[in-house]
């Protein structure tokens, strides 16, 4: 019969008649486990200040530290495979449909805007019969919101219109509402499994104007990336590598 054991951190299977569990053994791996989460738990919490403070070379240094001392089995444990251009022969022999590569479409904001706007003009016309406007009135109260519309295009780049549909989005489809969460953990996820230490995310566009006081961001994470930076900069990056390695984030 085979035993569960603890191993420099790691539970490994053992054989070995004479590791039979015993109430000290379970005692003292138990208290092996919690003291080696209370210490990751403590080195993480320095990892949040240093990355408050904006220190994230001091961050990034308690991460390869933790990852060094076992605290970190997953982060940069993803293995890299070389890169490859392959042609649509090439795919289409290996049973791969080249659409689904393609990023999805979603509708679902566009039917939702467009649901709003059929709500505010029965919310316009209710207004016009409820306070008896002239249509004198009615006129320029419609321009007064186009202009306000224009103003947004123009100086915000649509992006106060943007905000409203995407709070709406969130509040009335669950879907778009998880599709967002999940897109936004798989860009945390797979830069955790490189490697890549994520500093921080938004998930609707309000948070995004808070945090980066920036209108145009539906959703987005950030991450501790000063060594890509600098790689480009030393050309150990070329720009033609960057072209092709670079992908849209809002997807």
């Amino acid at each position: 019969m085979g035993t569960i054991v603890l191993h420099n951190g790691v539970f490994k299977a053992s054989k070995n008649p004479n590791w039979a569990f015993n109430k000290s053994t379970k005692t003292k791996i138990f208290c092996c486990i919690t003291e080696k989460v209370n210490n990751r738990r403590e080195m993480l919490k320095k990892v949040d200040k240093e990355l408050k403070n904006g220190d994230e070379r001091a961050a990034l240094g308690l991460v390869k530290d933790l990852q060094l001392n076992g605290g970190l089995h997953c982060f940069g444990a993803a293995r890299q495979v070389p890169q490859r251009l392959y042609t649509l022969d090439e795919l289409k022999l290996n049973g791969i449909e080249t659409a689904a590569l393609l990023s999805p479409v979603d509708t679902t904001l566009g039917s939702i805007e467009r649901n709003l706007q059929f709500a505010s003009l029965l919310g316009g016309l209710a207004v016009w019969n409820a306070l008896d406007l002239t249509p004198q009135q009615f006129f320029f109260s419609s321009l007064g919101l186009l202009f306000l519309g224009t103003l947004d295009a123009v100086s915000f780049g649509g992006g106060i219109s943007g905000l409203i549909l995407d709070s709406a989005g969130h509040i009335l489809s669950a879907k778009y509402h998880n599709r967002v969460l999940q897109h936004e953990a798989g860009h945390f996820l797979i830069a955790y499994m490189l490697g890549i230490l994520p500093k921080g995310y938004s998930l609707t566009s309000w948070e995004a104007l808070k945090k980066e006081g920036s209108l145009n961001v539906q959703a987005g994470t950030a991450f501790v990336d000063f060594e890509f930076i600098e790689e480009i900069d030393s050309g150990k990056v070329t720009a033609t590598v960057f072209m092709y390695s670079s992908g849209g984030g809002g997807d």
